[in-house]
């Protein structure tokens, strides 16, 4: 059959008989489709619009290609990834690798040509490609870029080696050789030729660039206001136009129902409308809190399995004995349950339902159906079918509509203007109104556009943003909201990929800004830190920039550390721009991408079904984890891998052949239970930046020559060993982040060495550590010790007021402590959150407590001996934040307006005190 090509409403398909991939236009398989009977062209752009949502798609008889919907897509990625590179080429040890390597003009010409591409990838994005012919240009640009960073990273793994031996090796390995490769001819000749071959590849796709009338845009004006920093807890001020949905959904919580021990109230509307968030408000409602003796909050979304959602149930209650539901059997958790239900009249939300399983409903609503009357369960979800299954009578439904005009243009000025800026700019606002008007009342498409408009006063730009193309598209339920795809396109180009990076994060999970900084660190998506700074303190300010655009939701700011989540549509985003680079591997999309480089598999038997690419650089393997033979293929074919997650495997050993990985920056082993110790050889890895190794309880003792690891920011550790290797510890100049886990047989830590990079200390379940040197850590910022009941506090200073640093300070399971020690008042212009936690014989907060003049958080919870609080409490006058639970006495005595301690507290912003029990 002929090519055929339909053009309608400016989407060109293409169908043809054979194999899709000798029809050009079919280039991109992500986006083809198997059918045995397509009705009309018509019907196909239906189905494309719904592809946009990743969604799966039934089988189509023709293949098509999008050619001119707007691909934001990885080509997005690339304007970063080449600022990235060339900045890379511009380095020491690539100028001393080429030359002595004597291809020091050919990487000077190579850099020349990808300068001179890079200036026309902006123009290219911003034009949103509208044929696969600059779709595939711009593909091959990513690949022939993939292949000069290896290159590059491959002259800054020999220099690295070189420092090493110079340092730790012979003498007569000092003056071998600068490479380290066996054979320096074979390295010499090899390089020469790969750095040739892509000169050549450069210069073609340069030369290529016009073809498609591209301008040159060399500098990204794109920048990112940041707003003031705020709280997780839903402001009622902030909420605009819901007070009156919230009343009816209260009014039908607190009704009574006559013979009806059980109520279902589904509370049911489009994604983005805002559900979640009125449901935050009818909990936290004070008549709801007068009348259900027991409220649970859980977030269900894909996960109905009956007994996760039961432990998720638990976790939301209050636990007093700290029970780990995790370790029941389905069983008990049902008779558990049962029991404490029986005793009170509770409410129950069920946040963002997708099941449509009946019978795993009905399994679930007859063990907490226990015949208490008055007991609600509050459902939001986006499923009509699921809210008539979920609800007990037709009445309960609330339908949530979109919010009016009025109240839509509300919201947007809040996001868009500082307080009373909005009056200097009338025609911004005239503007406003008509972009508000495209938003369809969808409160997270006004807030987030609005937030990317913030302020940006070149009325161009908001012209831009009315004008775009992108409103015009049909739009389904499920599509990608145009307002979230150009508050994405108005993102500067550092901020894309690691806004991709949010695709490999689970649904709804809380993420921690750790953890993500640390995949960006090793991806080489961040720049490096300032002289005073930390890679955290790089990758906070990255986060503070997407909270600014409104792209994070339940934010919690820790102090040195933030935890946040997705809204379910801005991970479906990440999940689109993303595409064809970053992956999740699952039974619904278990074939992998031709051009994919981050990978992370959902499930065990999904591993060595395909065929993984070379390029490769991340892969996150499914908890229990034990295929040795796709770990050794992965090992051997994958030699560009920069990230590798292993956490919670269940792998005894890993292969000594890891050592080849030099690529390598992140390597994650935790809780990998029977991991019985490290090959020696993953001390060759130079690059390495990450090694975590908390809760690998079999590990006998770190690997040997541990000191080798130059590179190496983050540590953590779980070892059998009585002595640590202090002296070796002390070589990893880099080191910031140094974090023990049940290390039962540890005693002391930091005699006689100094670690004045080191920024956080977590020392978590040392049963037998009795001593800490604090004069060998005078730098930290965060310190959180757990359950180490042995630790001397006084940390060997006695009544010395060292001069300290920290932020953070977190005090938890610690019997002994009576007081706080002596040494905390060292960072009285520092420490910014204190946070103390079942500490049973806590019996007071010393007076010197206010002179911590920029604390902004303190949090206390399960201390029964605490009575008081400091008198002058009411000077600490920058603290934000207070949370009292667990403290029977001490939380009587602050009830707001009627408490003894009130005044002292009274002038701080935001402070939750445990109910007291009748």
């Amino acid at each position: 059959m002929p090519h055929i090509n339909i053009n309608i409403n400016n989407y060109i398909i293409c169908a043809q008989h054979g194999d899709p991939k000798n029809c050009y236009m079919c280039t991109n398989s992500d986006m083809r489709a198997d059918s045995t009977n397509p009705s009309t062209a018509t019907n196909i752009i239906d189905i494309l619009l719904r592809h946009t949502d990743s969604a799966p798609l039934t089988r189509l008889s023709l293949h098509f290609c999008p050619c001119s919907f707007p691909k934001i897509m990885a080509e997005s990625l690339l304007f970063s990834f080449a600022e990235s590179l060339t900045g890379k080429l511009a380095s020491h040890a690539v100028e001393q690798a080429s030359l002595a390597l004597g291809v020091h003009h050919d990487l000077q010409q190579m850099k020349k040509t990808m300068a001179l591409i890079k200036a026309f990838l902006l123009d290219a994005e911003q034009k949103k490609p509208q044929n696969n012919a600059l779709s595939e240009w711009l593909r091959q640009i990513k690949s022939v870029f993939s292949d000069a960073e290896d290159i590059v990273d491959d002259f800054e793994c020999e220099a690295l080696r070189k420092r090493v031996v110079n340092t730790h090796g012979s003498v007569s390995r000092k003056v071998h050789r600068f490479f380290s490769t066996s054979n320096p001819l074979v390295y010499r000749l090899r390089m020469a030729r790969e750095i040739k071959d892509i000169k050549e590849r450069l210069d073609k796709v340069a030369a290529d660039r016009h073809m498609f009338g591209l301008q040159i845009i060399d500098k990204d004006t794109r920048v990112v206001h940041v707003r003031e920093m705020t709280h997780s807890h839903v402001n009622p001020s902030n909420v605009i136009g819901r007070e009156h949905e919230k009343q009816k959904i209260i009014e039908l919580l607190l009704q009574d129902v006559h013979h009806q021990s059980l109520s279902v109230i589904p509370i049911v509307g489009m994604g983005g409308l805002g559900k979640t968030t009125l449901a935050k408000l009818v909990f936290k409602d004070m008549s709801i809190d007068e009348c259900f003796s027991l409220k649970m909050w859980v977030c269900v979304s894909n996960d109905f399995e009956l007994r996760n959602v039961l432990i998720k149930i638990f976790n939301s209650a209050p636990n007093p004995t700290n029970e780990n539901f995790k370790n029941f059997e389905t069983e008990q958790l049902q008779n558990r349950l049962r029991n404490t239900l029986q005793r009170q009249k509770f409410l129950l939300v069920l946040d963002d339902v997708w099941n449509e399983d009946h019978a795993r409903w009905d399994e679930l609503k007859e063990i907490i159906d226990v015949g208490v009357e008055g007991s609600k369960v509050l459902v939001t979800t986006r499923s009509h079918s699921i809210a008539t299954m979920m609800r007990t009578k037709s009445s309960d439904s609330y339908l949530l509509e979109g919010l009016s005009e009025a109240n839509s243009f509300s919201l947007f000025v809040k996001s868009a203007f500082e307080e009373g800026e909005q009056k200097k700019h009338p025609q911004l606002l005239e503007i406003g109104r008509e972009i508000v008007k495209k938003c369809r009342g969808i409160p997270l498409a006004v807030k987030t556009l609005g937030s990317s408009l913030f302020s940006r006063v070149d009325r161009k730009e908001w012209e831009s943003v009315r004008d775009n193309e992108i409103w015009n598209l049909p739009q389904n339920e499920n599509d990608i909201l145009p307002a979230l795809q150009l508050s994405y396109d108005q993102l500067p180009s550092y901020l894309k990929p690691c806004f991709a990076c949010f695709s490999l994060s689970a649904e709804d999970h809380l993420i921690s800004s750790s953890l993500i900084t640390i995949l960006w660190e090793a991806l080489g998506f961040l720049p490096l830190p300032k002289e005073s700074e930390t890679i955290y303190d790089v990758g906070n300010q990255f986060l503070r920039e997407l909270l600014s655009r409104s792209f994070l939701t339940d934010f919690i700011d820790l102090g040195s550390y933030y935890s946040f989540k997705l809204h379910d549509l801005v991970r479906n985003l990440a999940v689109y721009v993303a595409k064809g680079e970053f992956q999740i591997i699952d039974p619904r999309s278990p074939k992998i991408s031709e051009h994919a480089q981050h990978l992370a598999f959902d499930e065990n038997n999904l591993l060595g079904q395909a065929l993984l690419p070379p390029g490769l650089r991340t892969i996150i393997f499914p908890p229990d984890a034990a295929n040795e033979a796709f770990m050794n293929t992965l090992v051997s074919r994958c030699k560009y891998l920069r990230v590798l997650d292993l956490s919670y495997s269940k792998y005894d050993s890993l292969p000594r052949c890891i050592g080849k990985l030099k690529h390598l920056r992140y390597l994650n082993l935790e809780c990998s239970a029977k991991l019985k110790g490290l090959p020696d050889s993953v001390c060759k890895l130079q690059n390495l930046q990450t090694l975590a190794l908390g809760g690998c309880t079999e590990i006998e003792e770190l690997p040997k020559g541990i000191r080798k690891l130059i590179s190496l920011r983050q540590l953590y550790i779980t070892t059998k060993q009585p002595e640590f290797p202090e002296k070796e510890i002390a070589n990893l100049t880099s080191l910031e982040d140094l974090r023990f886990h049940y290390c039962d047989k540890l005693k002391s830590l930091f005699k006689g060495i100094k670690l004045p990079s080191l920024k956080t200390l977590v020392l978590n379940d040392c049963a037998s550590l009795k001593s800490l040197s604090f004069h060998a850590i005078g730098n930290l910022q965060t310190l959180k010790i757990f359950k180490c009941n042995k630790l001397e506090l006084s940390m060997g200073v006695g009544n010395q007021i060292p001069d300290l640093r920290l932020k953070l300070l977190d005090l938890e399971h610690l019997p002994h402590l009576v007081t706080l020690p002596q040494w905390l008042q060292g960072s009285m212009n520092t420490l910014h959150s204190l946070i103390i936690y079942c500490c049973e014989n806590l019996e007071e907060l010393p007076e010197w407590l206010s002179t911590l003049i920029f604390l902004k958080q303190l949090e206390i919870e399960d201390c029964p001996k605490l009575l008081s609080l400091p008198e002058n409490m009411h000077r600490l006058t920058s603290i934000d934040h207070l949370y009292i639970k667990g403290c029977p006495e001490l939380c009587k005595r602050c009830q707001p307006g009627v408490g003894q301690d009130w005044p002292k507290i009274s002038h701080i912003k935001k402070v939750i005190i445990d109910e007291l029990e009748e």
